[in-house]
């Protein structure tokens, strides 16, 4: 299992590896369109009917991420100013995650209920389980695994989230001509690195809790 735990944590880095290199070769490449990120963000969004949704630049690579609290859409300098396959690509995506919250997609309404209980299990979890490694505390460990579970779920839930903003990206830029049938390999390039990179945190949270249970189960069978 710690085999396991070794291969995920290499499996993240490879997607962490792949998403850059993926959005750096696609950065070069320019859209049809002529459009920028901001564009296609824009369109797609008034075109849903989310005029009201706005949509704003921020500083740093890859920091685009769609805030539900504020209902904006955010994408970092380069996605929101490109005129690249990658930069309509993660626009895209972004307005994706503004839609499923415009239709109360279950799981992302799921993880948005779940945040807040994550955000405090996932602090406190590690603790209690090194803790309880340390001074041999079955009673620790075993409560660690109960709040760090929370935040594997958070993980797998997480997925269908991610999977299904980049389907709608895919087909919300085809159907309004945002790019053409020969850039849709390059989208999902684009789009597919950034995927894995969520299959592999949720692969090493998931080796992780299960490296966790059987060292409590080993402890309870020496007790």
């Amino acid at each position: 299992m710690f085999i396991l735990v070794i291969a995920a944590f290499g499996l993240s880095l490879w997607a962490q590896y792949k998403v850059k290199s993926n959005f750096k070769k696609w950065s070069k490449v320019g859209a049809a369109s002529g459009k920028t990120g901001a564009d296609v963000a824009r369109q797609i969004l008034d075109r849903k009917g989310l005029y009201d949704v706005p949509v704003e630049a921020v500083r740093g690579t890859l920091t685009d991420h769609y805030d539900p609290i504020a209902k904006v859409v955010r994408l970092s300098e380069s996605v929101y100013h490109g005129h690249s396959i990658a930069s309509v690509s993660v626009a895209a995506h972004e307005v994706g995650h503004a839609i499923q919250h415009q239709e109360a997609y279950g799981a992302l309404v799921l993880r948005h209920k779940m945040f807040p209980v994550v955000n405090f299990t996932s602090g406190v979890a590690p603790l209690l389980l090194m803790g309880g490694l340390f001074l041999q505390q079955l009673n620790l460990i075993g409560l660690g695994i109960i709040l760090f579970s929370f935040a594997v779920a958070f993980q797998l839930i997480t997925l269908p989230v991610e999977f299904n903003a980049s389907s709608r990206a895919k087909t919300l830029m085809l159907s309004e001509g945002l790019v053409r049938n020969d850039e849709e390999r390059g989208v999902s390039k684009v789009l597919g690195a950034a995927a894995l990179t969520y299959v592999a945190a949720a692969l090493m949270a998931l080796f992780e809790l299960i490296n966790f249970i059987m060292i409590f189960l080993q402890g309870s069978d020496e007790e």
